[in-house]
């Protein structure tokens, strides 16, 4: 068994931390409390009724496109984020609007998955981000708090050093409220121009920075020898290592648990060799001060962007008859871990394994990365693969296999020139959506893709006098997920850029280089001139643009990844045989399976596509009464399930697909749950309801 690296114990008893005590007939937090369990004891719901649920309201938003958002409910008011970021108030049921703000902002930083709410006497708060900007606005009008930051606002980067404070910085998930606190989660770049990744609370009351946990540590902090040969901190070229993914907060213990993203640049770690800490790690910190209590890392040095991709889940699991305080974090890899969360002693035993080594210039991966010995992982593994796990569906199977034979399969394959087979893939096995859990019997419900993917390096373009200015820009920065010949990877979610111009105007796609869109990550570190020149480049006006000599903007790095691709067949389904999405119950007394399904079909494939299961992104959540609630799949239904077997219960088809994890609550007596169905992303139709249902 591991150690786990501490300061100090905070020993609370486990009477204390027993969720048994707590309420779960709200949904007033993100995911519906602070120890994101995604669980409800409300019981109107059964299994029997269930085939009775109608929808009993729907909202439709004046801005269509991907929703992730998880909606809050407090007292009869519902809140949440429309797809271009306006934030909104609904009466919870009726779905009727009361409030928007942003009505006049048209922008596109990234999709948010909800707001955070604050009260104390008749000071009622709700906060969201836009862009790098946090807002406070009074939960009641929708107005922004004055006498917060700067009338109503602060931005994020305001508590990062300098240099960071003109990078790219914005947040998707909430922040998580403690006391008269907000630990706020940020999403930065993933290349040489990334910010650093620091854990930052801010005063719900006056915006005022309140502490600061480095992730990437000073000289004087522990952790700083892990970064070799490299004073990483000044952030040269080095950044990251920051929380996009949200947090898990135990009040009693007044612990806030912080799972944290890969170092930057993502793929190439030459200029940042050592173990890395805190990237990739599970962070225990005191939420009144930031101090660090204990850290385990999933990833040591990690160059596959394997950061953990959701918050953890808070619950109670037994050991030799007694109740522990865990917590528990799923990750991309299928990998669950689980740990006393008063300690970080883990409660399965995890092995360190030899890896492989790395064979690209300048890169040293780490000789071993951590292995939990149980619960087995809850999706297969590149290393397993053989050529009879070739898609029985795909036209083309002997060049799949011809792709499967020349890649590298092992696990914690480094990226190299070659083919390196990514299982699970980028997105992960879990996601964003994360697990839920009975937080008192131990038991945790994740939903998992299996989606094959390539990683491949290529050479870095030096200046060439062959080529444009704007070209060189592009393919130092762009190439990565639009193809050289910009056709993009319309299968893998990257648009084509060929088109562009008849799309969109100079002005939009400059704001857009700038800002980023979606999950793209704006590049305010390109200079002004280059930016023209990529412009000129994308819109074809590059007559007289040729590249003069110290003109280029200089990457330092040998090596780039060479793009997001996914392993598909002919026909865009997945080259690997089914199931391509599962849904798992996991039993963390024991670390057995209590039920594995497919989760999803493929209407492709017509009858022989049913039970497949598909790609999935959104999370689950479960009642006490034995109900699973998940929408998540791109076919676009919204499911129940019997939680303890797994069977499917009843299904609707929703009016266009829902990304998000769903919301239960209760109104005047009457049981609701409702979802965000955006659609857009998996080349699915844009939605914008906010749909509501319940027993008539």
């Amino acid at each position: 068994m591991i150690a786990v690296s501490f300061l100090f114990i905070s020993f609370i008893s486990c009477e204390n931390t027993n969720p048994k005590t707590l309420s779960y007939t709200s949904w007033s937090t993100y995911l519906g409390d602070s120890g994101r369990s995604h669980y409800s004891t409300l019981s109107q719901i059964t299994k029997e009724n269930v085939k009775d649920l109608k929808v009993v309201w729907s909202y439709e938003s004046p801005d269509w496109g991907q929703m992730q958002m998880n909606p809050i409910v407090i007292d009869t008011m519902l809140y949440g984020v429309s797809a271009a970021l306006r934030a909104f108030a609904l009466h919870a049921a009726t779905g009727e609007e009361i409030w928007r703000f942003g009505d006049s902002l048209q922008v596109w930083h990234s999709t948010s998955r909800g707001v955070s709410y604050w009260e104390n006497g008749d000071d009622r708060r709700i906060f969201f981000t836009r862009g790098p900007d946090l807002y406070a606005l009074d939960a009641l009008s929708g107005q922004p708090i004055s006498t917060f930051g700067n009338q109503g606002k602060i931005d994020l980067r305001s508590g990062l050093p300098e240099e960071d404070k003109d990078k790219f910085v914005i947040s998707n998930t909430p922040g998580t409220i403690y006391k008269d606190l907000i630990v706020m989660p940020l999403r930065i770049s993933e290349d040489i121009d990334a910010a650093r990744g620091d854990i930052m609370a801010f005063n719900v009351i006056t915006g005022a920075l309140e502490w600061v946990f480095h992730t990437i540590p000073y000289p004087t902090e522990e952790g700083y020898d892990t970064w070799k040969d490299i004073k990483a901190y000044q952030n040269k070229w080095v950044g990251a290592a920051n929380n996009w993914a949200g947090m898990a907060l135990d009040k009693r213990l007044g612990i806030i648990y912080v799972p944290t993203g890969s170092a930057a640049p993502d793929f190439y770690g030459g200029m940042r060799k050592g173990s890395n800490l805190y990237s990739d790690c599970l962070l225990a910190l005191d939420a009144n001060t930031g101090e660090r209590i204990w850290h385990f890392q999933f990833t040591h040095h990690d160059i596959w962007d394997r950061d953990p991709p959701a918050p953890p889940n808070l619950l109670m699991v037994e050991r030799k008859g007694k109740k522990i305080p865990a917590v528990a974090q799923v990750t991309k890899q299928g990998y669950v871990y689980v740990f006393d969360r008063r300690t970080g002693k883990p409660l399965f035993d995890i092995a360190e394994k030899t890896v492989p080594s790395s064979k690209l210039e300048g890169e040293e991966a780490w000789p071993t990365q951590p292995f939990p010995v149980e619960p087995k992982p809850f999706a297969r593994q590149s290393n397993v693969l053989t050529a009879d796990d070739i898609s029985p569906f795909a036209e083309n199977k002997e060049e799949l296999k011809e792709i499967l034979a020349k890649s590298d399969k092992r696990i914690y394959a480094p990226p190299s020139l070659g083919p390196v087979l990514l299982l699970p893939g980028y997105d992960g096995a879990a996601e964003w959506g994360g697990a839920a859990t009975n937080p008192y019997e131990g038991i945790i419900y994740v939903n998992s893709n299996e989606m094959a993917w390539i990683l491949q390096m290529e050479e870095v373009v030096r200046n060439s006098e062959d080529i444009s200015l704007g070209e060189q820009v592009y393919l130092n920065n762009c190439v990565i997920c639009h193809k050289v010949d910009r056709s993009g990877m319309a299968a893998s979610g990257f648009p084509s850029l060929i088109d562009i111009k008849a799309r969109k105007t100079r002005e939009e796609v400059s704001v857009q280089i700038v800002n980023g869109k979606g999950m793209m990550t704006g590049f305010p570190q390109i200079p002004d001139k280059e930016k023209e020149a990529l412009v000129d480049f994308l819109f074809d006006e590059n007559v007289g643009k040729e590249v003069k000599s110290g003109e280029s903007n200089h990457y330092p790095l040998p090596y780039k990844h060479a793009g997001y691709n996914k392993f598909l067949d002919n026909k865009g389904l997945p080259g690997i045989s089914p199931p391509w999405g599962t849904l798992h119950a996991i039993d963390l007394n024991t670390g057995k399976y209590i039920w594995s399904v497919p989760f999803g079909d493929t209407p492709e494939l017509g009858a022989e596509g049913k039970g497949t299961g598909t790609e999935n992104y959104g999370g689950p959540i479960v009642t006490e009464n034995g109900l699973l609630f998940i929408g998540a799949t791109k076919v676009g239904y919204f499911r129940v399930f019997d939680k303890y077997t797994g069977k499917l219960l009843w299904e609707y088809k929703l009016p266009a697909a829902a990304f998000a994890t769903p919301a239960m609550y209760e109104v005047n007596g009457k049981q609701y749950i409702t979802i965000a169905c955006g659609g857009e992303k998996l080349g699915t139709v844009k939605g914008n309801r906010i749909v509501a249902f319940a027993l008539k």
